[in-house]
Formats: structure tokens, C-alpha cells, sequence
């Protein structure tokens, strides 16, 4: 474990989590009946396909996946990496704390039955419908495609580029086709990711480097 830790001190960025979990817990339990619903007309008019609950539930070996690599591989791109993620994680936390938010789109039944409505149906079950302003799904989507597009070995095998690009995409639609968000969340979660991406990926490396290192 010494020499596992002496090897990548830059291990304690994972003690965020011990921010992050313990916060967000504290507002899934206790957002739940007063809130802003978040609602555009485009909502109604997007159809609910259960298909996506696919590419939906492979967000999370995705992003742990993308953060294992940096991690291992470049402790550079891991800092810069982590700084665009937790930004965007923490701002999450206090709109979520200062303006609570949810949504009312989830259907009360199914046109079909299947291994695909049997998964949806478990997810909605387990994650409830509030705390959804900006997208999380969305915002890491982005930021672990951008990591990898940004890191010349990734971006230069085509399969990990362009199937991450594709994943993205795809994950992306299943927040809206599967009715867990608005599109409002996903647009400002968009917006909110072009942002970080001038700040994190448009500056020198040393110096995101740096503030990475003072602030996560």
C-alpha cells in the first residue's frame, strides 16, 4: 500500500468524494415534494424509448473507466480531467442546494414489457426524479470525451475515439429519451461543459496543472 500510494500521490483527488457523496445523499433524501420543476414543451413532443437505458447505465464504467486510465497513465490530464469533472460536480451541489429542482416527466406506465422496461423501471425505483439541474450524466459525458480527444494516443486510435464519441452522443439522448431530465438540463449542462472547456483545456497545461493541484 506505501509504495502504491508513493507511487500515485495524486491519489488524494479521490477524497472528493467524501464531499461529493455525503452532500448529494443528503439532497436525494431530503429534496423530494418542494421543488421547481423543470419543463419546456420539447419535452412532451420526445418520445420514451427504454433502449436507451443501454448506453444510460454504461455512463458509469465509462467515466470510471476514462478517470481509471488518466489516473494510471497521466497524472498531468488526470489533474486537468478531475478539475473539469468536480468543477462541474460541485456547482451541481449548490444549484441543487440553493434552487431545488426536479422533474414530472417519468411515464406512470409502459406501452411494452420487456428486459429493457424491467431495467427502467429499477432505475427509477433507485434515483429519484429531483436534483437534475444541470445534467450530471451529461456534464461528465463531455468531459471524459473531451480528456480522451485531448490526449494524442486516445485521439489517435479510432475505435476509442470515435466509439467514445458515439457513446457520448448516446448518452446524452437516453437522459431525455428515458425521461430522467429536461432538456433544459441538458443544455445547460452543455453550456456549462463549454465554459469548463475554455478554462481547463484552453490554458496552459502547467498552470491548469497547478490550480488542479490547489483546488480539487
Amino acid at each position: 500500500m506505501k509504495t502504491f500510494l508513493k507511487k500515485y500521490k495524486h491519489a488524494w483527488v479521490f477524497l472528493y468524494g467524501l464531499i461529493y457523496l455525503p452532500w448529494f445523499f443528503y439532497l436525494e433524501q431530503h429534496v423530494t415534494t418542494k421543488f421547481h420543476v423543470i419543463h419546456t414543451p420539447l419535452d412532451d413532443k420526445i418520445p420514451f424509448i427504454e433502449y436507451f437505458i443501454v448506453p444510460y447505465m454504461l455512463w458509469f464504467a465509462f467515466i470510471a473507466v476514462t478517470i481509471g486510465y488518466f489516473f494510471f497513465c497521466n497524472t498531468n490530464e488526470f489533474y486537468r480531467l478531475c478539475l473539469f469533472l468536480f468543477t462541474g460536480m460541485t456547482i451541481f451541489l449548490i444549484v441543487s442546494t440553493l434552487y431545488p429542482n426536479g422533474q414530472l416527466l417519468r411515464p406512470d406506465t409502459f406501452a411494452r414489457e420487456n428486459l429493457f422496461v424491467d431495467m427502467v423501471r429499477t432505475l427509477y425505483a433507485t434515483d429519484t426524479p429531483t436534483n437534475i439541474l444541470p445534467s450530471i450524466h451529461v456534464y461528465n459525458s463531455l468531459g471524459a470525451y473531451i480528456a480522451i480527444s485531448h490526449n494524442q494516443k486516445l485521439r489517435e486510435n479510432t475505435l476509442i475515439h470515435y466509439g467514445s464519441l458515439v457513446l457520448t452522443v448516446l448518452i446524452i439522448l437516453s437522459t431525455m429519451f428515458l425521461k430522467q431530465h429536461s432538456v433544459i438540463d441538458v443544455l445547460l449542462a452543455c453550456a456549462m461543459g463549454a465554459v469548463m472547456y475554455v478554462l481547463v483545456y484552453m490554458r496552459e497545461p502547467s498552470k491548469v496543472t497547478k490550480v488542479a493541484e490547489q483546488t480539487v
